[in-house]
């Protein structure tokens, strides 16, 4: 859960600025274990440890990785011989564990266990001879992974629910779905309700694919937004679930940014702003929160408020190798 932000501290202007700062926010269980992976990888074999791409999807994460030792790659091939390599919290094709093992590489798969659930459901589906219809974004890294577990051919991407219009399957062809987890909850149910429509026997996964950390950060900005006059989410241009908030935000009928780093909050912003709301992805650490209040305190004269929506108390295990 979010450690507890400081108390506010007046700043330099007069005009005041309430904050409603949402919980849950910030890193989920998956990004906190996928970065411990790294750390104790980096004190168990030493420096360099290697990571195929982007452990998580933020800077200032990979950027104090970097500084400990991780080196980070975009493909298997840049991984010298001899030296331990991490797969990211996206998941990854199986081809590529398979290639670090001919390899003779030791590897570590830091792929969230609840993407390696939907790793694991579509293996289900194909051995049951259905065709898989997966809800996500093309050239996400987890989609990627995804269809990297199946056959090729075995599994049709939906983006929109314009796309299912566009599917060529008989009625009744034997179908299921999955959906990346990072998705926005509202979109991803019309989705599903325009494929359940079209192909009744469309055979659902056994419990929703979208993690219980972008279901809870964007419920939280559901509650938030509808009172702030602008809502700041704190996440990369590259996180899928940072730019579902942005999206959630606007659909609530408030302006949202959002920013890497307290440096990018542009002060004109805050023009006529009253009421602003603070949430964080779930790949970026609670310190950028800290920071983003900091700058808002330089800027205003600022009260706040944490609205809490929900507690999270889940843990994952670590790989069996560096188990204690």
């Amino acid at each position: 859960m979010n450690a507890p932000f400081p108390d506010p501290r007046p700043g330099g202007a007069t005009e005041p600025l309430h904050l409603l700062i949402a919980a849950p926010r910030g890193f989920c269980a998956g990004v906190d274990r996928a970065i411990e992976i790294v750390e104790r990888a980096i004190e168990r074999y030493g420096a360099p440890v290697y990571v195929r791409h982007e452990i998580v999807h933020n800077k200032f994460v990979v950027d104090s990785l970097k500084a400990k030792g991780a080196v980070f790659v975009e493909e298997l091939d840049e991984v010298p011989d001899g030296v331990p390599v991490i797969f990211s919290a996206h998941g990854v094709p199986k081809a590529v564990p398979a290639a670090a093992t001919a390899r003779g590489l030791d590897w570590l798969d830091a792929t969230c266990p609840l993407v390696s659930k939907v790793h694991r459901q579509a293996e289900r589906q194909i051995e049951a001879g259905r065709h898989i219809l997966f809800i996500g974004h093309a050239g996400h890294p987890e989609v990627i992974g995804t269809f990297g577990q199946v056959p090729d051919g075995a599994m049709t991407l939906i983006e929109t629910v314009d796309d299912v219009a566009t599917l060529s399957f008989a009625a009744d062809a034997p179908l299921s779905y999955l959906s990346q987890t990072t998705l926005s909850v509202d979109d991803t149910a019309a989705i599903i309700a325009a494929l359940e429509a079209r192909f009744p026997q469309v055979v659902a996964p056994k419990a929703e694919d979208i993690c219980y950390a972008t279901s809870n950060r964007q419920a939280a900005v559901k509650e938030i937004a509808p009172k702030c006059d602008m809502v700041i989410v704190i996440g990369a241009p590259n996180s899928s679930n940072s730019l579902r908030l942005v999206e959630v935000a606007e659909r609530c009928g408030s302006k949202s940014h959002m920013i890497q780093r307290a440096t990018e909050i542009d002060p004109a912003w805050l023009d006529g702003v009253k009421t602003l709301g603070i949430t964080a992805g779930a790949s970026a650490p609670e310190a950028l929160v800290d920071e983003v209040l900091a700058r808002l305190r330089e800027l205003r004269t600022v009260t706040a408020e944490e609205i809490v929506t929900a507690r999270e108390r889940i843990t994952f295990k670590l790989p069996r190798q560096l188990a204690d």
